[in-house]
């Protein structure tokens, strides 16, 4: 049972007066010197997405203490094309077969440094090799053209998307688009007051040791305007619909499960063959209510033999939380009914007055997992305060 669990939380880095470190996750290498990276976006909070450098910071020692954050020098921000990229949303994690770890999310573009050309994002990866500690230079993964049902592939990004490499080495990498028929992919940014149906799939790609590449994608994930519009009602909130996005992976007892974010609720599926899966329903407790999640991620761990997610939903004291993101739960999942054990949940990492909906998942073992995460002190009463990446520890005795 997940009250069973040890949960310790420490605070691993922390931001400055001129910018804060978010999207904070963490690979680790296996060995008798076993290596911890987590990586992290740089923001400046000038405007949305105003994303930097990539910085790392390396553990040892199994996590007891971490490096001062340095900047990887070959994942910046960049000129191109007339545009600043600025890779982002970055889920590391170490790939076994090739003894690599690979970086996948997404790349920002922006105009004039700024302002942000949506329908350029791209899923966007980096591999670093542990022999050498370097990160080679970002690579787009190359996707079809179109979906399948012949409907553009725009705008595609696997940010903040946890994935699962299989034991041939071939990797099952979640990611969400913008499918469309007529959209200008001149147009800069999306119009959230109108819907804009993301889909999630998942793409299982191979890799052969330096590059991603693309083999197929199953089951197209979304939901219509109109069942977001009920969504928004029943929470009492201004409607919005942006479909199905930053789509989560696991693998669990001959089984995958898929966990998905919308605009009012969040959403879970599973399948068999990693790629394909049955008909999305909304995540419930195993009484029957709405988990409650809205407008952002949850994320997968195996730990002690039981299948947990991990989630942030609105409770009695939370309201002056930004999307109600914090404190980070965990629970246990019952796989068949695809549902959240109540009596199971605890809190992984405790609310400390600020946002902290994105965060990351290290399977260290069967045993025990690791939860990181750049806390948001952009709003509410930490508005203006040093930021500060929040590291829990979470062992199954």
């Amino acid at each position: 049972m997940s009250g069973k669990l040890q949960i310790s939380c420490s605070t691993m880095a922390e931001g400055t007066d001129e910018w804060a470190w978010l999207q904070a996750r963490t690979a680790y290498i296996p060995g008798e010197q076993s290596l911890a990276v987590t990586t992290m976006n740089q923001t400046l909070n000038r405007f949305v997405h105003d994303y930097g450098a990539i910085y790392q910071i390396v553990s040892r020692n199994h996590g007891d203490t971490w490096s001062e954050p340095k900047p990887v020098p070959s994942l910046g921000r960049i000129e191109t094309q007339g545009y600043e990229v600025a890779p982002s949303d970055m889920w590391n994690q170490w790939h076994p077969c090739s003894r690599k770890v690979i970086a996948a999310g997404v790349s920002f573009h922006f105009a004039e440094g700024r302002h942000e050309h949506q329908l350029r994002r791209r899923v966007a990866y980096a591999v670093m090799d542990p022999h050498t500690a370097e990160w080679d230079p970002l690579k787009t993964l190359v996707l079809p053209e179109r979906d399948h049902d012949g409907l553009r592939l725009l705008a595609p990004s696997a940010g903040c998307s946890q994935r699962v490499d299989l034991p041939d080495g071939d990797v099952l990498l979640p990611i969400s688009y913008l499918p469309s028929a007529t959209l200008d992919e001149n147009t800069n940014v999306f119009d959230y007051s109108e819907p804009v149906l993301l889909h999630s799939i998942v793409a299982r790609c191979g890799f052969d040791g330096q590059s991603l590449t693309y083999r197929e994608h199953g089951t197209q994930h979304s939901i219509t305007a109109e069942h977001s519009r009920r969504l928004a009602e029943r929470r009492g909130a201004e409607f919005s619909a942006r479909g199905l996005a930053e789509p989560s992976l696991a693998s669990f007892d001959g089984a995958f499960f898929l966990t998905l974010r919308s605009d009012h609720s969040a959403f879970v599926t599973k399948g068999i063959d990693g790629v394909n899966f049955e008909e999305v329903r909304e995540w419930t407790f195993d009484d029957g209510e709405i988990l409650g999640s809205y407008c952002t991620q949850q994320h997968w761990a195996v730990i002690g033999g039981k299948l947990h997610l991990l989630y942030c939903r609105p409770r009695s004291d939370n309201d002056h939380i930004f999307r109600h993101r914090a404190p980070i739960f965990i629970a246990e999942i019952d796989p068949l009914k695809l549902q959240v054990i109540r009596a199971t949940e605890r809190e992984a990492i405790p609310e400390n007055n600020a946002a902290m909906g994105n965060f990351g998942i290290c399977q260290i073992s069967d045993s025990e997992c690791w939860v990181t995460c750049g806390d948001g002190a952009q709003t509410g009463p930490r508005k203006g305060k040093v930021n500060k990446i929040m590291f829990a520890r979470i062992v199954a005795p």
